[in-house]
């Protein structure tokens, strides 16, 4: 079990979430948000033994997503009190972990649904010891495969996409580097990021089958980073723009106002990757001396 202090225990949560009536993962007054229903649940959990009351409980993140998008495995951590964490299983046979995730995932709304919980090992920090964030936006450029009930995850375009146009298009923007025309400036935030996959395909099983699906993963991603790629790319898809004009909008020194950022719904936060437990520590000293914040 990892104590944080003789009174505290952190635990590690996997989760998902429909992002369509979310604004957004983090807290914002008056507005419903990822993080406020969580935490809210977290409080009306844990409990002082001697009052009663909630206790409030902040969550870490591995990835704060704008408004309206998605995550299929999210990964977030959370410093439960010992006394709370102990008394987690009630009667039941239960571990703690897994009685934190019984009563997480039963208290917070539908479109939140609570994967896992375990005891973080130690070093973990949801945020700083990610090593990779993967997300995936959905693409529909057929009218016969046009389905309203994926409305809320898929983008609908008209005109067939070329797939090997995005390909050559996307190959142009990744490896280490500034992607400041991409990204909505935060004050002191850096905007040099690691893109290891920028990729395009047309899908020929599954679920997704006959959509066309980026892929894309970085070591991290700034404020709208995914969705201004996307934007960016699919004009080229589309034969409305060239080569040049992509490679004169990537070399801005500021974000670029002729790309248009591909809307929220088409997105979703595929996969959190971490290290070893023994790198966890490392990882995360490692993260915070490159750049602060990461999202």
């Amino acid at each position: 079990m990892t104590e944080l202090s003789s009174q505290v225990v952190r635990a590690r949560l996997a989760f998902s979430y429909d992002g369509t009536d979310f604004a957004g993962w983090a807290v914002q007054p008056g507005l419903r948000t990822v993080q406020g229903e969580m935490e809210g649940a977290l409080a009306r959990i844990i409990r002082d033994p001697v009052t009663g009351e909630g206790l409030g409980a902040r969550l870490t993140v591995a990835g704060r997503t704008d408004a309206g998008v998605h995550a299929r495995h999210q990964v977030a951590h959370v410093d439960v009190p010992l006394h709370a964490w102990q008394a987690m299983p009630g009667r039941s046979g239960r571990t703690p972990a897994e009685g934190l995730r019984a009563r997480l995932d039963g208290t917070t709304p539908d479109d939140i649904v609570i994967l896992d919980v375990r005891e973080a090992p130690e070093g973990f920090d949801a945020r700083f010891s990610a090593t990779e964030r993967r997300y995936a936006y959905r693409i529909c450029d057929r009218l016969d495969l046009r389905d309203p009930l994926t409305r809320r995850h898929v983008l609908h375009v008209d005109g067939e996409l070329h797939v090997d146009a995005l390909n050559d298009a996307a190959a142009t923007l990744t490896g280490l580097r500034d992607f400041a025309a991409f990204c909505k400036a935060r004050p002191g935030a850096t905007t040099i990021r690691d893109l290891t996959e920028f990729s395009w395909e047309r899908v020929t099983a599954g679920p997704d089958t006959g959509l066309v699906v980026a892929t894309v993963r970085a070591d991290a991603f700034c404020h709208s980073m995914v969705r201004s790629l996307v934007g960016a790319v699919l004009p080229l898809g589309q034969g409305r723009r060239d080569g040049q004009w992509l490679a004169a909008v990537a070399g801005s020194a500021a974000r670029s106002q002729a790309v248009a950022v591909a809307p929220a719904h088409g997105l979703t936060l595929e996969q959190v990757s971490y290290p070893a437990d023994a790198d966890l520590a490392a990882r995360a000293e490692l993260t915070r001396a490159r750049r602060e914040p990461l999202d």
